[in-house]
């Protein structure tokens, strides 16, 4: 176990990379991010935006979020990957178009060494709005 001098919280892995402050922004999120990485994240960001127009930008679970009556996705960056989180329902109903990319329990990982699918999330993006306006879960997304 390893105690963050800078936070106090405790990691199992040494030198584990966390967020020692608050973050309170989108924006500021992005601007602590690797140079490197932070262009994918504003096309992310963009591209979310573009699918769900009408959803709040907010950070929870100190990631990037985009709520509409309820979480419809979060964003986190990764050493070697982005973090997308759509929830187990949108993994489960887009199995078939994600089958290339680490999947666990409503998360996605896009490796950073490979194209990201803006496309295709921005199809999930729509995918969640639609459920939650709706209410109840699309069983296939739209082809």
């Amino acid at each position: 176990m390893w105690k963050c001098p800078g936070c106090g919280r405790v990691f199992k892995n040494t030198d584990q990379s966390h967020y020692c402050k608050e973050i309170l922004s989108v924006d500021a999120y992005i601007a602590e991010q690797e140079e490197s990485v932070r262009p994918l994240l504003e096309k992310v960001r963009a591209c979310i935006r573009a699918a769900a127009p009408e959803a709040e930008e907010r950070i929870s679970w100190r990631m990037p979020t985009y709520w509409r009556g309820e979480n419809l996705i979060h964003f986190a960056a990764f050493r070697k990957h982005i973090g997308l989180y759509p929830g187990t329902e949108a993994t489960a109903a887009f199995a078939d178009r994600l089958a290339g990319y680490k999947i666990a329990k409503g998360t996605v990982q896009l490796p950073l060494d490979k194209p990201v699918p803006f496309d295709l999330i921005a199809e999930i993006v729509r995918w969640r709005v639609s459920a939650v306006t709706d209410k109840r879960r699309p069983e296939q997304p739209s082809e």
